[in-house]
């Protein structure tokens, strides 16, 4: 990409981590005059167009032509929003995965980078996990529609590479959280779940404040400025069609418990956590290995976890009135 003019067209460009490419976005263009100039970003959201439906994908390609995709567009929930609408997450996302693909084929799009989840993988599985893994078993039952969604983007990628020589390849980041995440209560994933629903305590006076499930699962979180800067990194400097696995090392895996305590810390909430352990806790662990990444991209620093959290609540109390609730 370097020295020629772009457009690069981000679908799924309001959510999470489409916010936080065009935060870095920015930030890069205020100390590069040529790569201001030379790269043209549209940050496209379902307002643009349906992409489960093929004609609005075909119409939103076809008028902004891009030269490269960042694909990010997706049907996402937690844990219990994914338990009870398995075969709507696996059709709607097949078939945005379909049409944007289709769609980066016929307009002659030079590199697609689409984004999965480490939830890809096989729950029955040795750790840590590898990029070789992904469709070596079956995915936990809790979110298999979506998982199996996402894996079939591994399998078009290789099928448009094959077939016609495109450079469509994928991201398998762990954890994602920060600025502009989904606060639903029923729909949001862990983090922002917790950070919205201690605000929430926190605001009532509450003495204490209930976490579903033992907090005794581990997961890896990056922080969503971080993944954005591999993102980028992995449109202009990462060309095969592979996934590549973006998380943090696995020494900085946490439990959820760990995560609890580190939003009340950041909220100075000053009840007691309690955990509710009839409900479900979802996979145990799904350790994932970053060697591959650390082998292209040694110097890489991710944000350390509790100022990552504290970023993220802070966004969260000064931003509470138009965020996604």
């Amino acid at each position: 990409m370097s020295g020629e003019k772009s457009i690069i067209l981000v679908t799924g460009g309001s959510g999470l981590v489409g916010q936080a490419i065009k935060t870095v976005v920015e930030e890069e263009k205020k100390g590069d005059a040529e790569r201001a100039s030379n790269e043209t970003w549209i940050f496209c959201s379902s307002k643009d167009a349906d992409l489960r439906d093929k004609a609005q994908t075909e119409a939103l390609f076809e008028k902004h032509k891009p030269t490269h995709v960042i694909h990010l567009a997706a049907i996402v929930g937690g844990l219990f929003e994914n338990m009870a609408h398995n075969l709507e997450f696996f059709s709607e996302n097949m078939a945005i995965n379909d049409n944007v693909l289709h769609a980066c084929f016929k307009n002659d799009v030079k590199k697609v980078v689409s984004c999965l989840s480490t939830c890809i993988f096989p729950d029955k599985i040795t750790y840590p996990i590898d990029e070789t893994m992904v469709h070596n078993g079956l995915p936990h039952p809790s979110n298999y529609g979506y998982s199996y969604a996402k894996r079939m983007v591994d399998i078009l990628n290789r099928g448009y590479h094959e077939q016609h020589g495109c450079m469509f390849t994928s991201v398998i980041p762990c954890n994602v959280f920060g600025a502009h995440d989904n606060y639903s209560v029923s729909a949001a994933h862990v983090v922002p779940a917790l950070v919205r629903r201690m605000h929430d305590a926190a605001l009532a006076g509450d003495k204490t404040f209930t976490v579903l499930g033992t907090g005794k699962p581990l997961r890896q979180f990056i922080y969503s400025l971080d993944l954005a800067k591999l993102m980028l990194w992995v449109l202009r400097n990462y060309n095969s069609v592979e996934p590549i696995i973006l998380s943090v090392d696995e020494k900085d895996e946490v439990t959820i418990r760990d995560v609890a305590e580190a939003i009340k810390k950041a909220h100075n909430y000053q009840g007691e956590i309690v955990y509710d352990t009839t409900k479900a806790d979802g996979q145990y662990k799904k350790t994932a290995s970053n060697k591959k990444l650390r082998s292209l991209y040694k110097d890489f620093t991710f944000t350390p976890f509790e100022k990552a959290i504290q970023e993220s609540v802070k966004w969260f109390i000064e931003n509470r009135d138009h965020a996604r609730l």
